[in-house]
């Protein structure tokens, strides 16, 4: 990865995001639906000066690499991601069969920065995702 720059600051800032769908529920077994979703993620990310570096779908659950500024308030960011792409995913798809009320992300998450292993590590368990046994 190569390091960024602004006016007063170099920096690298890149986490590993996790969001889970409420109760778990297995919404992202079709391929529609995960393609929409990580379309999704890139937009809203964007526009939010955030950098998807990768992001893969479980079936129950997304990861995400991001780069982010070192201005970037990650709380609001991810706030935002959560409600944005729920709010899109809902009016698109009908999940009234596996999700109840106006839910869809579980109200936590994940987010650590990727400095603990490697980002082939990171990249080759996030590709993998979608991998079956």
């Amino acid at each position: 990865m190569e390091l960024k720059r602004n006016s007063n600051a170099v920096y690298l800032l890149n986490y590993h995001l996790i969001l889970v769908v409420k109760y778990r529920k297995k919404v992202f077994t079709n391929d529609e639906i995960v393609e929409r979703t990580k379309e999704l993620m890139r937009k809203i990310s964007a526009e939010n000066d955030v950098e998807v570096i990768n992001q893969e779908c479980g079936d129950d659950h997304i990861h995400l690499m991001i780069s982010t500024k070192p201005t970037t308030q990650l709380t609001k960011y991810v706030n935002l991601l959560k409600g944005h792409s729920a709010r899109a995913l809902r009016k698109e798809y009908d999940f009234s069969d596996v999700l109840y009320g106006d839910s869809f992300w579980s109200d936590s998450y994940y987010l650590a920065t990727c400095g603990n292993v490697s980002l082939d590590t990171l990249y080759n368990y996030i590709d993998n995702q979608r991998k079956k046994d």
